[in-house]
């Protein structure tokens, strides 16, 4: 087993947004100068939502592309597609076994799912739901054991999703560790306000909040929604709040201190516009993210280069995942 590895899934279910790039890519892509990589394209875990091929082919290669786009190098970093990994379903099996269907019933999506039922007058509160997302934390769990992940990147509201995997490797080595144990992962949680992006409207940004603004906009359309973020009446010439506007906060995430440091200074003084200061911010996300772009519809361009990636990661990590599932087997009974 190597020490301190870092895994992360990533569900190929739409876009990537200027928050996933903030508070998941740039930490997972910093992470690779202190721990053994491997990073994953959560395709199975997808078709609980997407039911069409093409659309979930398409969105597999476009999760890979941002990636690498955005600097994941596949020589330092193992990225694969967890479907090219059967050992995962495999253990997913043997850990459905030891599995409470009690700790099941407890998780979060399928309650959620059970709650907007019941909002909704629906009778039989299980409808829509499939046994995908019923499974999902045991398959998520497999995941992360079969690659004997030590470290696991989680935001605070999905911290259950690490406690449940811990939980499931206890009962396995409860049974069976004389013979081998998982080792028990721990949640990477950062809480800081440097990790997470305020959307349009303030709040978190996130897809389901509908205001997020994707990673990869063309130029003028990242213009015409940097544009359109909403800002108090407060005339040109008045005194304003920096840390109350979305703008400004959405620019400390992007431009360098100096400029942050400035444009605060105009705003307090008065003579800013937010007019202005959505020009800075445009500029500054434009400068970082326009190079990113570029490489991204490159990539998309040549489909072949991305999966050709994902095949030579995907049997990197099945060398892993081989040796994991042999010690499992064993330690079973079943080899």
């Amino acid at each position: 087993m190597a020490a301190n590895t870092y895994l992360t899934g990533i569900k190929p279910t739409g876009d990537f947004h200027l928050g996933n790039y903030i508070g998941a890519i740039k930490p997972a892509l910093s992470a690779a100068t202190a721990y053994d990589t491997y990073y994953f394209i959560a395709d199975y875990h997808a078709l609980n939502t997407i039911k069409d091929a093409d659309e979930l082919r398409h969105s597999i290669r476009s999760g890979a592309a941002t990636w690498l786009a955005c600097g994941l190098d596949p020589e330092r970093t193992i990225v694969y597609q967890q479907s090219r990994v059967p050992e995962t379903f495999e253990l997913t099996t043997i850990l459905s076994a030891l599995t409470p269907k009690g700790l099941m019933n407890r998780a979060h999506a399928y309650k959620a799912a059970r709650d907007r039922n019941n909002e909704a007058g629906i009778t039989d509160l299980d409808a829509g739901i499939n046994m995908g997302l019923y499974n999902y934390p045991i398959l998520m769990a497999a995941d992360i054991l079969v690659m004997e992940g030590t470290h696991v990147p989680v935001g605070r509201d999905q911290s259950q999703h690490i406690e449940y995997t811990a939980d499931i490797a206890g009962y396995f080595n409860h049974r069976f560790g004389e013979s081998y144990s998982f080792p028990v992962p721990k949640g990477v949680i950062d809480d800081s306000d440097a990790s997470i992006l305020p959307g349009v409207d303030g709040r978190k940004m996130s897809k389901s909040y509908d205001n997020h603004i994707p990673l990869f906009l063309p130029e003028n359309k990242l213009k015409k929604a940097v544009r359109r973020i909403p800002t108090d009446s407060t005339p040109v010439e008045d005194p304003k709040d920096p840390d109350s506007s979305v703008p400004f906060q959405l620019l400390t995430h992007f431009a360098d201190a100096q400029k942050v440091s400035e444009v605060r200074k105009r705003l307090e003084a008065g003579g800013m516009g937010w007019g202005d200061l959505k020009n800075e911010l445009f500029e500054a996300i434009n400068a970082e993210l326009g190079p990113k772009r570029e490489r991204y519809e490159e990539l998309m361009a040549d489909p072949g280069r991305i999966d050709a990636v994902l095949a030579a990661g995907s049997e990197r990590a099945r060398e892993r995942a081989r040796a994991t599932l042999e010690r499992v087997r064993a330690a079973v009974g079943v080899a």
